[in-house]
C-alpha cells in the first residue's frame, strides 16, 4: 500500500507529514526520514514549493520519496561537526537508509531512501 501526500512546504508541514508516516508505516525510521527530506525541501527550496511525499512498502524495505520542481537544487551530503548549527538532514537520512539518491525527472527531483522494514 502507498501513501501519497501532496503539501507545499511550509512549516505546519513537516508535523503533519510525520503523523501521517507514522500512521501509515509505524516506522519512526520512515518518519525521521521523510520530517528531514521535508524540512530539507523547505530549507532549500522555499516556503510555499509543492511538494509530492510518497511511501511504499515492500517485504523487507519501506521507501521515503520525495519530488520537488526543482531539478537542479541537489541535496548534498556535508560532515557534521560539533560547530554547526544545521546540515544534519541529510547525514541523519544516510545513517538510516540502507541506499539514498537523487532522480532528476523533467521539471524536477525526487529525494529518495529505502530503510528496512521494523
Amino acid at each position: 500500500m502507498t501513501l501519497v501526500l501532496r503539501l507545499l512546504t511550509t512549516p505546519g508541514a513537516v508535523p503533519l507529514a510525520r503523523h501521517a508516516v507514522r500512521e501509515h508505516t509505524r516506522s519512526h525510521d520512515a518518519e525521521l526520514c521523510a520530517s528531514e527530506l521535508l524540512t530539507n525541501a523547505l530549507t532549500h527550496l522555499g516556503e510555499g514549493t509543492p511538494v509530492t511525499l510518497r511511501v511504499t512498502g515492500r517485504a523487507t524495505r519501506t521507501r521515503v520519496e520525495l519530488t520537488d520542481p526543482d531539478p537542479h537544487a541537489w541535496p548534498v551530503l556535508r560532515e557534521v561537526t560539533e560547530d554547526r548549527e544545521s546540515g544534519r538532514g541529510l547525514a541523519l537520512l544516510d545513517a538510516l537508509a540502507l541506499q539514498w539518491g537523487v532522480i532528476r525527472g523533467p521539471g524536477s527531483k525526487t529525494v529518495w531512501a529505502e530503510i528496512p522494514q521494523p
